[in-house]
């Protein structure tokens, strides 16, 4: 059954088969780039749940959520909320995002930096580093296995890293076979858009514990925050919550605890 992934990784890919430029060039370029803040690091060293918090203009899904959002100042509410790290959406077509908004937001706080995108090719994680994030976002459902390992070797051999994301326990195997230590479960399905907090309880269950744990999509609240941190989760990346509450700091805070 088709799902939402598949009209926009249809587009991400035609714009990568159209792309020219010389990948080793690219490459290069992203190897010279200044260090990164280390978003795993951040994550695990957490004395806490962590809170990735999301700068997030609209959904396919929903439509706007916060089409006229700063991001520089949303960096800054974020960090002085307690947030361990950023989520800045990239992709302009579907969900309104751009570099420039990851850019500003970067610039504007010390947090580290995750690219949301949709990661199709090689190119396109080289571009990751050289515009300044701290970590890419890999999605096992639109990669086969190969795509997938081959990306995520890209990006820590230049430095990046990596947070896979998979919805089941046959994307986990494939995660781990990537040699992924960073993974996120989206607790939404592809099909339905429903939320399905169980899933992510029971596949939580079996990452590894060398793995740092990111439960994603559906965090509503401290309520569900915490129940996740329970179930082992080491962090939550939270968006619409937070782009469309009138505190976001707080917001943060109460998921802290």
């Amino acid at each position: 059954m088709a799902t939402y992934l598949d009209s926009i990784l249809e587009r991400h890919r035609e714009v990568a088969a159209a792309d020219t430029r010389s990948l080793d060039n690219l490459i290069s370029e992203a190897r010279d780039q200044p260090a990164t803040r280390g978003f795993r690091a951040a994550l695990a060293a957490s004395p806490t749940l962590a809170v990735i918090s999301e700068i997030k203009r609209r959904s396919p899904s929903k439509g706007d959520l916060n089409a006229g959002l700063d991001p520089a100042e949303m960096a800054r509410i974020y960090e002085r909320g307690g947030a361990a790290c950023l989520s800045v959406l990239t992709d302009e077509e579907f969900f309104g995002g751009s570099v420039a908004d990851l850019q500003a937001a970067r610039s504007a706080c010390s947090l580290p930096v995750i690219r949301k995108d949709f990661t199709v090719c090689a190119h396109d994680v080289a571009d990751t580093r050289i515009m300044g994030a701290d970590c890419l976002l890999l999605i096992a459902a639109a990669l086969d296995p190969n795509e997938l390992a081959e990306l995520h070797a890209l990006a820590t051999d230049i430095g990046l890293d990596v947070l896979v994301e998979i919805h089941d326990e046959a994307e986990l195997e494939t995660a781990m076979a990537a040699d992924a230590t960073l993974v996120g479960v989206n607790q939404r399905d592809l099909v339905t858009f429903q939320v399905d907090h169980e899933r992510a309880v029971r596949v939580g269950r079996v990452i590894p514990d060398t793995v740092v744990r990111v439960a994603e999509s559906g965090v509503r609240g401290a309520d569900d925050a915490r129940a996740l941190h329970a179930a082992g989760f080491d962090a939550v990346l939270v968006g619409e919550t937070l782009v469309t509450s009138g505190d976001p700091a707080a917001a943060i805070a109460d998921m802290i605890g």
